[in-house]
């Protein structure tokens, strides 16, 4: 056993090591070498764990340039913002690049897009629409965030694309008026610098250009480069995942049920064990994006209001309140202003797809307790009422009787002698012994041994 505990432990730590320390790439070519790594989906804490690291192992390898690659319809602040400061200070040239065709780097991913030392577009992209927007306050659309944000986000917009040479009077208008840019018109008023229809284009045209890095102005050397792409690492696929508000949430409410069964019927083990995994996934990826405090407030509220449900039934009366409660919590969680629109849409989706899944629990639990208060005590002096048994040996007027397969003391009710092997019924129990009277439907019949 010892050995096998061994190599159980062994193996976790060969894979934990793998994890945190995963193999990394290294070129065999002698000519120029260029990196990339891909904002795809949403920008989350672990695009830009993963932006990071690409940048620093780029810079580790002497590497000619980092190409991003962008397709994103937007994301979280302090992701974007991380990635921005990244990017800034980053010594090795990076070229944010928009592809395939007809891919966007819309909201989010126009401020990556404005970040890089040098910017360029596919054919048929499309870049901007970059307002900050929120969910209304009745829940039943979008709207423009408050004037603050507003203005915060368009003058770092400004000032983003002014440090790398783009006109930021109409880089601000990507946030001040929603304006969005095809590939065609953002080359022509500047924005980016160069339109190509795949990477190895893109790499050819940009040879001998002149970048300004953290490191000074670079010629960039890069036709003909070989390109290795560094995808995301277990750690950074696992934060992608956990820092998404929606999938956030749906582990929260996971351990959040998880632990409510544990409580409710403990020793199973595994609703505590998924449970507190879900719910510590959960917490984590709360603490990654921006929350409303009183939207978490509310969920708080829920929680208490069904737990206390389950302790104490009010027959769905604070169960529904629970239910209704943390619909709205979770609906107006996310305060992320560079969230595509549409994600809010699907978001409040799962909000109510929570609260039904929530009231199906509620209904299951109220129907089980009802269904519990239904059922005679299997104890007391109604246990055995009406239970049909026999005599062992002679009730004088008392003495053993069988009942259910068990042997108890039994006291005739009337004080008559009931001879052995006779059948009786249960009247009630004292304590731990039966009254008993003799079954008149058998008198002149002795039973059979049972």
């Amino acid at each position: 056993m010892a050995r096998k505990g061994i190599g159980i432990i062994s193996l976790l730590f060969i894979m934990a090591s793998l994890f945190l320390f995963p193999v990394s790439v290294h070129s065999q070519a002698d000519g120029p070498v260029v990196y990339t790594v891909a904002v795809e989906d949403t920008v989350t804490a672990g695009t830009a764990k993963n932006i990071k690291r690409a940048i620093d192992y780029s810079q580790r390898q002497n590497a000619d340039a980092l190409v991003i690659l962008i397709n994103t319809p937007g994301g979280l602040v302090d992701a974007t913002l991380d990635i921005i400061q990244t990017i800034s200070a980053a010594k090795v040239p990076v070229i944010t690049y928009v592809t395939p065709k007809g891919a966007i780097a819309a909201s989010a991913g126009t401020f990556i897009l404005m970040g890089g030392h040098l910017a360029a577009m596919s054919p048929g992209t499309t870049c901007g629409a970059a307002m900050p927007v929120t969910m209304s306050a009745d829940g039943g659309g979008m709207e423009a965030a408050d004037q603050k944000t507003i203005k915060f986000l368009a003058e770092h917009m400004r000032s983003i694309a002014q440090e790398n040479g783009r006109p930021g009077d109409i880089a601000e208008k990507f946030v001040l008026e929603n304006l969005s840019l095809g590939n065609e018109a953002a080359l022509q008023q500047g924005i980016i610098d160069v339109n190509a229809k795949d990477l190895q284009e893109l790499l050819n045209v940009i040879d001998g250009r002149e970048v300004i890095t953290a490191a000074g102005k670079i010629n960039l050397d890069t036709a003909n480069a070989e390109t290795i792409h560094l995808g995301m690492n277990p750690e950074e696929q696992l934060t992608h995942i956990i820092s998404d508000p929606t999938l956030a949430v749906i582990f929260l409410m996971l351990g959040i049920y998880g632990l409510i069964i544990a409580f409710s019927s403990p020793g199973f083990m595994l609703p505590e064990v998924l449970g507190s995994i879900s719910l510590i996934l959960g917490l984590f990826g709360l603490g990654l994006f921006e929350v409303n405090l009183t939207a978490g407030l509310l969920i708080v509220l829920g929680i208490v209001l069904l737990i206390t449900e389950l302790f104490t039934p009010t027959y769905g009366v604070l169960g529904i309140g629970g239910i209704v409660s943390m619909i709205l919590g979770i609906a107006f969680l996310p305060v992320e202003p560079l969230m595509p629109g549409d994600w809010f849409a699907s978001f409040r989706g799962m909000a109510i797809g929570v609260g039904i899944v929530g009231a199906g629990f509620l209904f299951i639990v109220l129907k089980g307790i009802l269904n519990l208060r239904k059922i005679k005590p299997m104890q007391g002096p109604g246990e055995f009422a009406a239970d049909e048994g026999i005599t062992i040996e002679p009730l004088e007027p008392s003495g053993l009787v069988k009942i259910r397969g068990e042997i108890w003391r039994a006291t005739s009710m009337s004080g008559e002698t009931i001879p052995a092997d006779t059948k009786i019924k249960v009247v009630k129990r004292d304590n731990i012994q039966l009254l008993v009277e003799k079954d008149n439907r058998s008198a002149d019949n002795p039973a059979d041994n049972q």
